[in-house]
């Protein structure tokens, strides 16, 4: 008999697309009914703990600890997750067994329909509330505008849109945010989009828009069949964006921003380390052969160490 995969998932409406979106790509890969892949929702506490930010209640993990964990226990053959929301060491036993080809990684800026007519992020009135939970955007954003009241928002990408368009009845309420351009197009919401913001002025998070599918270790069959979905120039760009993270701090608790770019055999990152205010920010560049791109990456987070001591979290410098 053919073997059935379980597939683990998230259940939000952008983790399902996700998910199938993989199913379908790996049934065409190999010819199956789609018969053959069953997705498995699973609530994360990422999910379910809305009204604090992931760097006060564990940070990344949040959104992939109960898929890690039926991955271990064999309830789940493989998981897809979003790849900026994996912790850059996969836990022992596990692995990510394929990278497909990434989506859009700019940012989006979304506004409330009162603030229609405004195009950058630059141009919004002093004390407009910018709602996020990423100190990545909320530290480029305050170093575009530092007159933005910055409120939690959190949720689904629905959620957080519903949230702008309740604006009007409440003075008091968020009126601008930044999402992923990813997620926009794959839950077709791009014509939502007010602007898409240039990568020099909002330089996405490691991973943004890419997925990764991970699976067991000791799983080979699996392995195997997965690898016609992987991308070798998504796997470089996020090799360096991941190694350049893991080298400054690899957690939700500093603004950090990464941004790989493939020509040829040839790939530029770009990093940036910001203040929480956004009013002192530390940018490197390199470029160099694709196949180094874990060097890449460890070379200018080792640049900013060196010249920007004032920006490396305390509890790393005394390697806690």
């Amino acid at each position: 008999m053919s073997r059935i995969f379980h597939l683990g998932t998230r259940k939000s409406p952008l983790a399902m697309a996700q998910s199938q979106e993989i199913a379908r790509s790996l049934c065409a890969a190999h010819g199956w009914s789609e018969s053959r892949i069953h997705l498995i929702p699973i609530d994360t506490k990422g999910d379910i703990l809305l009204d604090q930010a992931l760097s006060k209640v564990g940070g990344k993990g949040l959104f992939t600890q109960e898929l890690e964990n039926k991955l271990l226990s064999g309830d789940l053959d493989f998981a897809v997750h979003s790849l900026k929301d994996l912790p850059t060491q996969d836990p022992d036993g596990l692995c990510v067994a394929a990278i497909p080809p990434r989506e859009d990684a700019r940012d989006a800026l979304i506004l409330a329909p009162a603030l229609k007519g405004i195009k950058n992020l630059e141009d919004l009135p002093p004390q407009t509330k910018f709602g996020t939970a990423s100190l990545r955007r909320q530290a480029q954003s305050l170093r575009l505008n530092p007159d933005l009241d910055i409120g939690l928002l959190r949720g689904n990408v629905g959620t957080r849109i519903s949230r702008l368009t309740q604006s009007n009845e409440n003075t008091d309420a968020i009126a601008a945010t930044l999402l992923a351009m990813a997620g926009l197009k794959r839950l077709g919401l791009s014509e939502r989009v007010d602007k898409i913001m240039p990568i020099d002025q909002m330089l996405p998070a490691p991973g943004q828009g890419a997925l990764a599918l991970q699976t067991r270790k000791d799983d080979a069959e699996l392995i195997e069949l997965l690898k016609p979905l992987n991308c070798a120039i998504t796997q470089a760009q996020i090799t360096a964006e991941r190694e350049f993270m893991a080298r400054l701090d690899g957690s939700c608790k500093t603004p950090i921003a990464a941004y790989a770019d493939v020509t040829e055999d040839r790939l530029t990152l770009t990093g940036r380390l910001l203040s929480v205010d956004g009013q002192i920010c530390a940018d490197a560049e390199i470029t160099g052969s694709v196949n180094d791109a874990a060097a890449l990456g460890q070379r200018i987070a080792q640049d900013i160490r060196d010249n920007h001591p004032e920006l490396i979290p305390v509890s790393d410098k005394l390697g806690g």
